[in-house]
C-alpha cells in the first residue's frame, strides 16, 4: 500500500499533461515540435521540446504556449491523493547511466511541483533553512517509468521497489520506495520556457 500511495502522489503522468514522446539516447539538435492547443491549460501546452549536448553536459529545454510554471497544485493536506504537476522528458538513455540497474524501464527527466510533500531532502530550494518544506518549488528528478494499465490504457507509473529487494540506486535517491532520484539540477522557468542543464554527457547522434 505504501508504494501505491507514493506512486499516486509522485506520478504526474496519470493526472497532468506531460511531454510523452521518447527522445533518443544520443542528444540531438533537432527539436520536437507540436501545434498549440494540445492541452486545456496553456502552461502545459507543449509546443517545442529538445535535448542538446553542451560542453558541460545535457541541456533540457521545453517551450509552452504561455505562463510556464505558473500553475502549481492546490494542497490537499495529505500525501495520498495529492497531485504532482510535471514537465517530463522521457528518453532512451539506459537507467544504469544515472545509477539504477540496467534496463529498468524508461528513464525520464522531470521538473515537478507538489505542495504536499518534499522529496529533495538534500536541497533547500526556497532557501529558508528548512530542507523539508519546499515541494512546491519546481525541481528536478530522474524517474524510471513502466507501463501500468490500471491507471488507464497506455499509462505509465514510476517503478516500485519491491519490499526486500536491494536494487542499485543513485547516491541522491531520496529514500522513497520507487525508482526516483533527486539530483538537484535547478530549472530556469521564464515566461514560456523551462530549461536546465545536467552534467550527464552523451555523444551527439
Amino acid at each position: 500500500m505504501k508504494n501505491s500511495i507514493q506512486n499516486a502522489a509522485l506520478l504526474g503522468l496519470t493526472t497532468i499533461l506531460t511531454f510523452s514522446l521518447l527522445l533518443p539516447a544520443h542528444a540531438h539538435k533537432d527539436a520536437i515540435e507540436a501545434e498549440q492547443g494540445n492541452a486545456k491549460l496553456a502552461t502545459f501546452d507543449i509546443v517545442h521540446a529538445n535535448i542538446q549536448s553542451t560542453d558541460s553536459g545535457l541541456t533540457f529545454a521545453m517551450k509552452l504556449s504561455e505562463n510556464a510554471g505558473k500553475s502549481t497544485p492546490t494542497p490537499t493536506g495529505r500525501l495520498e491523493g495529492s497531485n504532482v504537476f510535471s514537465y517530463v522528458w522521457p528518453t532512451k538513455i539506459d537507467t544504469a547511466t544515472v545509477g539504477f540497474d540496467k534496463e529498468q524501464g524508461i528513464l525520464a527527466m522531470a521538473v515537478t511541483s507538489h505542495p504536499d510533500f518534499d522529496d529533495t531532502p538534500l536541497f533547500d530550494e526556497n532557501a529558508d533553512g528548512d530542507l523539508a518544506n519546499d515541494g512546491t518549488v519546481w525541481h528536478s528528478h530522474w524517474v524510471v517509468l513502466v507501463p501500468d494499465n490500471a491507471c488507464g490504457e497506455g499509462a505509465l507509473k514510476v517503478k516500485d521497489i519491491p519490499a526486500g529487494s536491494n536494487p542499485s540506486l543513485p547516491l541522491t535517491w531520496p529514500g522513497l520506495p520507487i525508482l526516483i532520484d533527486s539530483p538537484g539540477y535547478s530549472p530556469i522557468i521564464d515566461k514560456t520556457s523551462v530549461r536546465f542543464e545536467c552534467p550527464l554527457k552523451m555523444p551527439m547522434s
